[in-house]
């Protein structure tokens, strides 16, 4: 039978200041090593307050700010969130929702980008493009431009049997639809891995 490392421990802090309320996830290195929990924890507190900044919270004193995160993987040692910050200004027509994914190494610290998850030469903007196009159609999504690819860079976050890719707001369809997410199953990745891989870990 094998054994696979526990869940990393997850603290919830808050930064409370006149109209601004944000929560966000630091995890406890009781457990895990002091440098790589440090390291993780600095990665989600500086996206946290770019987040803030993005809000407008500092340049107009009618800003209001509310922010959470949600843990989308804790287990055999990787670490996946989403950190969402909510800004709305006095007199905007609605309020604006910015979203971050990370995705760690809880033993290095280390914060992968999309491309880590995929062997050094693997066509992966292309393979997942098809993907998301293919989703787009079925769920009948109406995207603001002709969709061409994801970005090399599209952000993202696991779960335990697949990658979620998603599109802030405004970045694919309008407002109305929010966020856009396309989960796409990690066995269907496996062509574009290799041993080295993040995915490997969750095919089992």
């Amino acid at each position: 039978m094998t054994l696979y490392p526990l869940p990393v421990e997850i603290r919830s802090y808050h930064i409370h200041k006149p109209r601004l309320k944000v929560i966000f996830p630091q995890v406890d290195d009781k457990k895990y090593g002091h440098a790589a929990a440090a390291q993780i924890n600095q990665v989600i507190y500086r996206n946290v307050l770019d987040l803030i900044r993005l809000t407008g919270y500092e340049e107009n004193e009618t800003t209001e700010v509310q922010g959470s995160y949600e843990i989308k993987l804790n287990e055999r040692e990787l670490l996946s969130l989403t950190l969402t910050v909510y800004g709305y200004t006095k007199g905007a027509a609605h309020g604006m929702t910015y979203q971050r994914g990370l995705t760690f190494d809880v033993n290095s610290g280390h914060l992968y980008t999309l491309a880590e998850l995929f062997r050094p030469d693997a066509p992966y903007v292309a393979f997942l493009s098809k993907d998301v196009a293919r989703q787009i159609q079925e769920r009948e999504i109406p995207t603001l431009e002709p969709f061409t690819a994801i970005s090399p860079d599209q952000p993202f976050y696991l779960t335990d049997k697949s990658i979620v890719l998603f599109y802030d707001l405004y970045q694919l369809a309008a407002y109305v639809y929010g966020f856009v997410y396309f989960p796409i199953s990690i066995y269907s990745l496996q062509p574009i891995t290799d041993e080295q891989s993040p995915l490997n870990r969750l095919y089992y």
